[in-house]
């Protein structure tokens, strides 16, 4: 495509509305990093945010950008992109993510921005212009990130249980309660270093199809402090409507769950992200919640609230694709 085609003031604008995704993306997850420290009282609500904010932000200092490199280079070839495919993609996500907080289903905000950048590339040039490898990669982790979390946070719950057979419930219930700190905080640097890098890498896709960055360019460091800020500033924020679900509707947690499930989540989270594997933090905490109620007893999952939550999941890709294929079609009127 020719670079000079995209003007300064649609890049500009393209930018601002992937940091609003971003932005919806902390406000939309902000349940996965404090439903379970929420729930079980660790800490209050607006307590709760501000400590999941602090560490998505300082992810920045953590993690290197492999998970951008995959979203803006490993999902749609790079000579199909332009602006109506930055601009379908980034309204399918930003339209999935409002439907599902509306209903408060917890649904990944990352599968919808996979499925946007899929529905936009098929719409112009077909099927092949997507890259196997990254999206294979993708829907691969859609089962293994939440069997992951729900493995790990089981095996942990039940050590825990062991270790701890002897020890009185109120003793274990006040050091899980300060350890509950530790691991909210572990999550929410996992969340923050996986999900801002993919708003980098629509951006960084943006940036290339401009001409303003080369291929092998790294990301730019305002692209990288600002899509942080922005993860950060929606967590902040919150999505209430979703935490009562994350955090109560699944199974009831103590905070010796709490901290299980968020341990579990975590470590998920940090092997997927040095792998540059971009995955749901939706799907890897719901995993991990069921992980710690199934560890206790099959009944304490509410396995018809498991079911919708699986239900948001398969739907996301294919929903927030059409959403994007249908913007694409209209923005090659609004930008021509």
């Amino acid at each position: 495509m020719d670079h000079l085609s995209i003007s300064l003031g649609v890049i500009v604008l393209l930018v601002a509305v992937a940091l609003i995704f971003d932005f919806m993306n902390g406000f939309h997850d902000a349940a996965n990093s404090i439903a379970t420290v929420v729930s079980t009282r660790v800490l209050k609500p607006y307590q709760a945010v501000m400590w999941a904010a602090f560490f998505n932000f300082a992810a920045l200092f953590v993690f290197h950008l492999k998970v951008a490199t995959t979203v803006g280079q490993g999902i749609i070839d790079a000579s199909v992109v332009d602006h109506h495919i930055i601009f379908g993609a980034l309204v399918g996500a930003i339209v999935w993510n409002i439907i599902t907080w509306y209903y408060g289903l917890p649904s990944s905000s990352s599968h919808a921005l996979i499925g946007g950048l899929i529905g936009a590339a098929v719409a112009k040039s077909g099927f092949w212009a997507l890259q196997s490898a990254g999206i294979y990669k993708t829907l691969i982790f859609i089962v293994v990130s939440p069997t992951l979390g729900f493995l790990l946070a089981g095996l942990l719950m039940v050590a825990v249980s062991w270790i701890c057979r002897r020890t009185t419930p109120a003793k274990v219930d006040r050091w899980f309660r300060r350890l509950q700190l530790l691991s909210a905080a572990m999550y929410s640097l996992g969340h923050g270093g996986n999900d801002a890098q993919k708003t980098m890498g629509i951006i960084l896709m943006l940036l290339i199809a401009a001409g303003i960055s080369g291929p092998k360019d790294p990301v730019p460091m305002w692209v990288i402090i600002s899509c942080y800020a922005a993860i950060s500033i929606g967590t902040l924020l919150g999505g209430w409507r979703i935490v009562r679900t994350m955090g109560q509707k699944i199974t009831k947690l103590k905070p010796v769950g709490g901290f299980c499930a968020e341990t579990g989540g975590a470590l998920t989270l940090f092997m997927a992200t040095s792998l540059g594997i971009p995955v749901s933090t939706t799907h890897t905490i719901t995993g991990s919640i069921v992980g710690v109620g199934s560890a206790q007893s099959v009944s304490a999952v509410r396995w018809g609230v498991a079911g919708n939550i699986v239900l948001a999941w398969v739907l996301t890709i294919p929903c927030s694709a059409t959403i994007s294929a249908i913007t694409w079609w209209i923005s090659l009127s609004l930008f021509p």
